[in-house]
């Protein structure tokens, strides 16, 4: 039949043919082989062209062997990597850090063993030339360019990995914080013990020695903490962050405040247990957040001054508060009849403070629901409609004028009310109602709906959350451990963008610190907290306001080309080596020659690491740095590695 072509088996014989037509098809296979192995060619000394004449492979040197991974031109798409890191804990590598290095990376000694709980931004010493009033020392003052230090801050000796969560919010390794101060000092409050090695937290705070979950009860007796609609919450003077540890049985997601004060290591505690925490203090500065960002606020025993400086701390957590939100106090002035004489103050001076308080709440249009005991609260309006713009009551304090509510690094507190979104009636919530959780997590959040982050839309958000679930997928494949239970608890993001690293990790026992640097394009962190995440802003020029060696895993997408031409890559990943514990791990997103330059770095600081593909190929230039800080301690006895001053 004209047209039919017989079916081809692997052995069968080719049909005769013209010698002429054999001929012909003879020069034109060679014909079109040559093209192709000219095209090839072509391609290849372009690219080498490109890239400095030489061909591109990717080298991890960690001590003194090497990796080599080479790119294929053709991608993969079910790639399997050969050489992979060791993202176990095993504590035994030498304890001096000073495992040798190939000659052309430069190295970063180990610093002074004085600097094991160095905070940059927080340094005591520094502290000391800034104002008392208003606790402004205790706020963030960052060191001078030259002051920076250039060496690797140790882990005290004997540095132990955290117990792994759960067990951590009750047990944490002596030799990883060793201060026994606390167990003196609130001895008979029940905040923390030491026993043998180990130091205990039995749950206890000052105004609630039976316990933090007894405590948490007595709330929920006089607000609903069960339904949802309380997600987010941040505890000012947060001592080492049981309140906030035992709310997280409860789906509740707190933000642990405290500066460092006399108060030794109670944020450092806090980390260890594996509580969300970060050094701070409501002085003269905007906390670090958006407006509209806690469902709830909690002071117990605190010390902050609520009814000085024109109420402007009360000022403060009414910005931070979202609307309907809710302030616990507990402590002092509450039920001062019963316990003024132990606070060694007369009635007169509580009752007066009291009183002024009190003043202050109503002036901010908050309803007082209740006093009972030892706690009171007060709630937050859902619109200003019917109360500053109506005239109902007092105009002091008056509006801020027209200002961004969000700009929160470095702004000044002012004495004035930031106004709420504009509402059409009185049973409107200014700037959207929120779904309960879990439902909040990946429904649109409002400042999406109403478009007031520019560019983003509906469809981003969907699109973004559907690709870091992919992308965590891909993550699990490389670094098996990252999916484990237990393996990871305090992880920071730090450019965060919608949250949708964090959220893809919901299902997993960790906590994420969503950091949006004050330098990216678009503010995004009120989007993070409407999803019911919590987070920061950063600039990543500067150390972050945490301890040394908090957390456990680090993610890092494009943080090096946000920050490039605005400071040095070397001090970024000296702050990431410092706040990441022994055995941590980083994964960087980046363009390929930027991750070779970061690679350089880390190799110096003694990390393993290796660069695999993109998720979707080899021909994407994103690649990904793998990378697992080694572990090393100072020496056991008072001799010191490089002196840094």
């Amino acid at each position: 039949m004209a047209g039919f072509d017989p079916p081809h088996h692997a052995t069968s014989k080719p049909l005769k043919a013209s010698t002429t037509a054999l001929v012909s098809s003879k020069k034109g296979t060679v014909f079109f082989l040559a093209l192709i192995l000219c095209l090839c060619s072509v391609s290849y000394l372009f690219a080498l062209w490109q890239h400095g004449g030489s061909p591109t492979t990717i080298t991890t040197t960690a001590s003194a062997s090497s990796k080599v991974i080479s790119l294929s031109c053709i991608p993969n798409l079910n790639t399997t990597i050969t050489e992979t890191l060791d993202f176990s804990t095993h504590h035994v590598a030498d304890s001096n850090g000073d495992d040798s290095l190939l000659p052309h990376v430069k190295t970063y000694p180990p610093c002074n063993v004085k600097y094991s709980e160095y905070t940059p931004c927080e340094d005591q010493r520094r502290s000391l030339k800034f104002e008392r009033d208003m606790l402004i020392y205790r706020e963030r003052h960052c060191p001078e360019k030259r002051e920076l230090l250039k060496c690797r801050v140790p882990a005290p000796y004997g540095y132990k990995n955290p117990f792994p969560w759960p067990k951590s919010r009750d047990y944490a390794w002596f030799a990883n914080v060793p201060h026994k101060e606390l167990t003196v000092e609130k001895a008979g409050q029940n905040w923390i013990r030491y026993q043998g090695k180990r130091f205990r937290f039995p749950g206890g705070g000052t105004m609630f020695p039976n316990g933090a979950d007894a405590y948490i009860d007595d709330l929920g007796k006089l607000i609903n903490l069960q339904d949802g609609s309380i997600r987010t919450a941040i505890d000012t003077g947060c001592g080492v962050a049981s309140w906030g540890a035992y709310l997280l049985s409860r789906n509740i997601l707190t933000m642990s405040l405290a500066p460092r004060d006399t108060h030794e290591a109670q944020v450092q505690f806090a980390l260890e247990r594996g509580v969300p925490a970060l050094l701070g203090v409501i002085a003269s500065k905007r906390l670090p957040y958006p407006s509209r960002a806690f469902d709830m606020a909690h002071c117990s025993r605190c010390l902050i001054p609520w009814d000085k400086y024109d109420g402007v701390y009360l000022i403060e957590v009414d910005r931070v508060l979202r609307p309907g939100g809710y302030w616990i106090l507990s402590g002092p002035p509450i039920r001062w009849r019963k316990y003024w004489k132990g606070w060694e103050r007369t009635k007169d001076d509580l009752n007066d403070e009291q009183t002024r308080i009190e003043r202050v709440a109503r002036s901010l249009c908050w309803k007082k629901l209740v006093e009972k005991d030892d706690i009171a609260i007060w709630q937050k309006p859902i619109n200003h409609f019917n109360c500053k713009l109506n005239g109902k009551y007092n105009q002091n304090p008056p509006f801020c004028l027209p200002q961004d509510p969000d700009k929160a690094w470095y702004t000044n507190l002012d004495a004035c009310l930031t106004r709420l979104p504009q509402v059409s009636n009185d049973e409107e919530t200014a700037g959207g109602e929120l779904p309960k959780w879990p439902e909040r997590l990946n429904a649109i959040p409002p400042r999406i709906t109403k478009g007031t982050v520019n560019g983003i839309t509906a469809e981003t958000f969907k699109q973004d959350s559907q690709v870091w679930k992919r992308r965590l997928s891909y993550y699990k494949t490389v670094n098996n451990q990252l999916g484990q239970h237990g393996r990871y608890r305090n992880i920071l993001d730090m450019n965060a963008y919608l949250g949708g690293f964090a959220a893809a990790l919901i299902d997993d026992p960790v906590w994420v610190m969503n950091v949006v640097p004050v330098e990216a394009k678009l503010n995004t962190l009120g989007v993070v907290y409407e999803r019911g995440l919590i987070g920061t802003y950063q600039s990543w020029c500067e150390a972050m306001s945490t301890y040394p060696r908090t957390y456990d895993f680090i993610h890092a997408a494009s943080v090096l080309s946000l920050y490039e031409d605005r400071c040095e890559m070397e001090d970024i990943l000296l702050e990431m080596d410092r706040i990441l514990r022994p055995e941590g791990s980083v994964i960087f997103r980046d363009d390929v020659e930027r991750l070779l330059k970061i690679k350089k770095i880390t190799d110096g600081l003694n990390w393993d690491s290796q660069i695999v593909d993109h998720e979707d190929g080899a021909l994407i230039r994103e690649k990904l740095l793998f990378a697992v800080k080694t572990y090393w301690t100072a020496p056991a006895s008072d001799a010191t590695g490089s002196t840094t001053s």
